[in-house]
């Protein structure tokens, strides 16, 4: 493992052991094989590492959605399904929750910290556009509703999909209960009724 990846798992592992607000880079450098010495000549200050985090994990997550798009068949409800799933599903080197409590520790510091807030509505940002391009073809094919509005559409499972990871961190709800209560607003909102 590299010396970054290693800084990478070593301040998710610290974020979920102490929060935010009681992490320091020495909390890193217990979580990692690297002294605090060697944090700081990789990042000036702690402020940049958590910056170099939030990147990395949202870097992460987008190319998993990417990938699992472009693996998926050209249908374009089957290609959504495979975004979402990849979205609420760990790569099976992390702990889904784990890394949902690192991340939600950095979003509830977005208002303070103008350096997250840029990094976070990017990725949103993004992952609206994936999903946004998604319905469009679903509706130029016939696939999905001819009515829907494919932006405002995308908007709304993304906010699904936060709230989502806000319930599995804050009461312990499983990623099967998201998906199961986006796919029945999927079925009402997106998917073409059967003739």
């Amino acid at each position: 493992m590299s010396a970054p990846d290693d800084i990478m798992r070593a301040t998710w592992r610290a974020l979920c052991t102490t929060g935010y607000a009681d992490l320091t880079m020495q909390a890193i450098a217990d979580e990692s094989e690297k002294s605090k010495a060697s944090l700081h000549y990789h990042y000036d200050s702690k402020q940049d590492l958590l910056v170099a985090f939030l990147d990395h994990v949202t870097d992460r997550f987008l190319t998993r959605l990417r990938e699992a798009e472009a693996d998926a068949p050209d249908d374009p409800e089957v290609r959504l399904s495979a975004v979402l799933d990849s979205a609420l599903s760990p790569p099976e080197t992390d702990d889904l929750e784990d890394m949902q409590t690192a991340l939600l520790e950095l979003k509830a510091q977005a208002p303070h910290q103008p350096a997250f807030r840029e990094r976070l509505v990017t990725a949103d940002k993004e992952f609206r556009a994936l999903v946004a391009d998604i319905l469009t073809d679903g509706v130029e094919s016939g696939a999905f509703r001819a009515d829907l509005d494919p932006e405002r559409t995308a908007q709304t499972i993304v906010t699904f999909f936060d709230g989502g990871q806000l319930r599995q961190v804050a009461h312990g709800e499983a990623c099967a209960t998201s998906r199961s209560r986006l796919d029945v607003y999927l079925d009402r909102s997106v998917y073409r009724e059967e003739q």
